[in-house]
């Protein structure tokens, strides 16, 4: 994270008092004022149609970081809240953002700040992606004669490739590409930036990292709650645009891509952009072979009886909308090429984790009586949530008379590296976009072949009855079938736990 304090400017929080801003922005930027990374002079103004002055304000933000940051020292509590202050504002209502223009300037005036450098973030529903910066533009906002002005959107950028398009298309008629912050915060997780210092920066990776060493790659996003609450917003959603849509396949793009030309920004999402673009596409014949989607079902977790999600609240009894998507695919390139990459991704699945997992082929002669299978290959484990570090599983004599092997790890984990916290994704991000770096953040080529990729699964899935809609017990991996997609017999999907054990931290169930 970079510690150089940013500009003197003003952040503006569209949905305030959601749940988004409450959990999770709020108490970032709480830790960014304890580590001292904000700005000298600044300023978060929250705002909304719900009816609250600056007090009022103050008082529920405390409450939320009280809830819900990680910080242990408080001390610098009071001061962070004096930066706080709110304006009522309805963004359907062009006046309204009139009155918070010169609200804005008021506010410049009296802190002092001579640049009115201003970040606007969208913590609102998607609904509102194209109508607040609008608003916004119509009353100069989005002007940088007075210093820079930066937009943070929230995923998803929208729905499929044709609304990505027009929503992207309506920005451009009054932001730039470069004022344009399209937030993905798993980009902002440390370990998945660390994939490219590890593929990079160490001679033992990088050689080995193409198709002549790496049998299959896969990439797992698990879990163990269901829809709670959520289940009318998570119709519209579903598996595939919740997750595999922005957050794998960003993943993906850091894992495949080639060694940029530099670390900056542009560099580093252009060769990102390369691989999105030169994934092989799924055709709808192949949707039903190359995709699953399944649905948990009621059953008990833990001793608890847990409702399916057709019972969900808010849920269509009848729904096809899956709570579980795996996928696999290939990437068209000469690093590549013939290489399977499989996705999955679930909700009331065993455990909560996300992890990267490379595959290396087996040696081509058998010294010591291994199948010639890859089941037990050597594994790179990439562990991005919860017990965040990497671990490589490789294979050693056992003790003893003969040859017999066993399969040994060597770990490592990022809190070894830290005395503090590991900082949170949105601390990253926030003061990145302070900062005017958008290397961890989506450009929107990224964002449109991501959904030039699932095009033809969401179109397959919504017009095809034939393709099923499988059922799996709530705590379980997934459907069955799933397994199919692996392309040897003897192989399936990793199930990694994410609790410390003393004899494996990557432990298999």
């Amino acid at each position: 994270m970079n510690n150089k304090k940013p500009e003197d400017l003003i952040l503006v929080i569209f949905g305030a008092t959601g749940d988004l801003a409450r959990r999770k922005l709020i108490p970032s930027l709480f830790a960014l004022e304890t580590l001292d990374l904000l700005p000298e002079k600044f300023a978060i103004i929250g705002t909304g149609r719900t009816k609250l002055g600056d007090k009022d304000f103050r008082k529920s933000m405390k409450n939320a970081i009280q809830e819900f940051s990680k910080e242990k020292d408080l001390s610098r509590l009071d001061a962070f809240l004096g930066k706080l202050f709110y304006q009522t504002a309805d963004p359907a209502v062009t006046e309204d953002y009139q009155a918070f223009g010169l609200y804005l300037e008021t506010l410049f005036q009296q802190l002092g700040i001579e640049k009115n450098n201003t970040i606007f973030y969208l913590s609102t529903p998607p609904s509102l992606y194209d109508i607040i910066p609008k608003g916004l533009a119509i009353a100069g906002l989005s002007k940088e004669n007075k210093g820079w002005k930066r937009l943070i959107i929230e995923k998803p950028f929208g729905y499929d490739l044709a609304s990505a398009k027009k929503l992207n298309a309506g920005l451009k008629k009054n932001w730039q590409e470069h004022q344009l912050y399209r937030i993905d915060h798993y980009l902002g997780k440390e370990t998945v930036q660390n994939v490219l210092v590890t593929r990079f920066s160490n001679g033992i990776f990088e050689p080995l990292w193409n198709r002549n060493y790496i049998h299959h790659v896969e990439i797992t996003s698990a879990e163990v709650f269901g829809v709670g609450k959520r289940g009318g917003y998570y119709e519209a959603s579903g598996a595939l645009r919740d997750m595999v849509q922005n957050h794998l396949l960003q993943l993906v793009g850091l894992i495949a891509m080639e060694p940029p030309a530099s670390a900056d920004a542009d560099a580093i999402r252009n060769e990102s952009v390369k691989v999105l673009q030169s994934l092989r596409p799924i055709s709808k014949k192949e949707v039903g072979s190359m995709a699953i989607r399944g649905q948990y079902l009621g059953s008990k977790m833990k001793g608890k009886q847990v409702k399916g999600y057709r019972e969900e609240v808010g849920v269509d009894p009848a729904s096809k909308t899956e709570t579980f998507a795996a996928l696999k695919f290939f990437v068209d390139n000469w690093r590549w090429g013939g290489v399977p990459f499989y996705i999955r991704t679930g909700k009331h699945l065993p455990t909560r984790v996300t992890e990267a997992v490379i595959h290396f082929k087996p040696t081509p002669h058998h010294l010591f009586a291994r199948k010639g299978s890859c089941d037990n290959c050597n594994q790179l484990i990439i562990r991005i949530q919860p017990d965040e570090g990497m671990l490589i599983r490789f294979a050693m004599k056992t003790p003893g008379a003969g040859f017999d092997l066993e399969n040994v790890s060597m770990d490592f984990h990022y809190s070894d590296l830290s005395h503090d916290r590991i900082p949170g994704a949105y601390e990253r991000l926030l003061l990145d976009c302070m900062a005017g770096d958008p290397t961890l953040y989506a450009r929107i080529d990224a964002v449109l072949a991501a959904w030039k990729f699932i095009a033809p699964i969401q179109s397959a899935w919504k017009n095809n009855p034939k393709i099923p809609v499988y059922g799996y017990p709530a705590g379980t991996w997934g459907p069955d079938v799933a397994d199919r997609l692996i392309e040897e017999p003897e192989l399936t999907w990793r199930h990694p736990c994410s609790a410390l054990t003393s004899d494996d931290n990557f432990c298999t169930l």
